[in-house]
């Protein structure tokens, strides 16, 4: 039988990711709930460089792209926090060899049942990180490659094992 509490790890993990979502929450029922709300940032950020004149016409807001259509509100903002502290973390990795970069993620919090497809392409090292939580479909595709790396949103079930969309992601 199954064991229904999760491991020390895995709760660490969930606890990692509630605190990297935590901008993201509009509310303590339903964190998933969509809002019109944007992630919050560190109190008097300012969203105009300093001298810069605001735009004399409103910026009407694009359609989502694919896959943020297919992500709610909280999955979405979630999605660049994580971006942000991957990114941060890989991009001073010369050579980012798979056991490198799982060495960097684990360091992060993200634990190895969660990270998928790592794999070395050339100088590159390419995988994809499943990040569902609390009914959320958010997993991360990326590509570590020094200064180049890159990490993108993908959309994987809300259920069961994680697949990816091979159009999606990296």
């Amino acid at each position: 039988m199954k064991a229904t509490t999760p491991t020390g790890e895995q709760a660490a993990f969930e606890a990692m990711l509630n605190k990297v979502a935590r901008p993201c929450s509009t509310t303590d029922e339903d964190p998933s709930a969509p809002s019109d709300a944007g992630p919050t940032g560190p109190a008097g950020e300012q969203s105009l460089a300093p001298g810069a004149s605001p735009p004399d016409e409103p910026i009407e807001p694009g359609a989502p792209s694919e896959p943020a259509s297919q992500l709610n509100f909280r999955d979405q903002c979630a999605s660049v926090q994580h971006e942000q502290r991957i990114i941060g973390a890989l991009q001073s990795v010369a050579d980012p060899t798979p056991a490198k970069v799982r060495k960097i993620l684990n360091g992060l919090g993200y634990i190895d049942q969660r990270i998928h497809g790592l794999k070395q392409d050339g100088r590159i090292t390419r995988f994809h990180l499943d990040l569902r939580q609390k009914g959320g479909r958010l997993c991360e595709a990326a590509v570590a490659a020094g200064k180049q790396t890159d990490v993108t949103p993908c959309v994987a079930p809300a259920a069961g094992p994680f697949t990816v969309n091979k159009s999606e992601g990296a």
